[in-house]
């Protein structure tokens, strides 16, 4: 198999290779491996969908 750093995948995807480590780190990305400091993703990884807040505000529940 085949992996890739987070700077070659954020080349690829288009974002920041600090935001692929965060979403490394939240599990986001399917069979990640971590070596000392770097990322190690499977060059066949999907980008996760955004789950950001899109709109800009934050909605509260009812009773919060």
């Amino acid at each position: 198999m085949e992996y890739l750093t987070t700077v070659e995948l954020s080349e690829r995807w288009g974002i920041s290779s600090r935001r692929i480590g965060v979403l490394c780190a939240d599990g986001r990305i399917d069979g990640v491996i971590k070596k000392g400091k770097t990322w190690l993703i499977p060059s066949a990884a999907k980008k996760p969908d955004d789950a950001r807040v899109k709109t800009g505000k934050y909605i509260k529940e009812k009773g919060e």
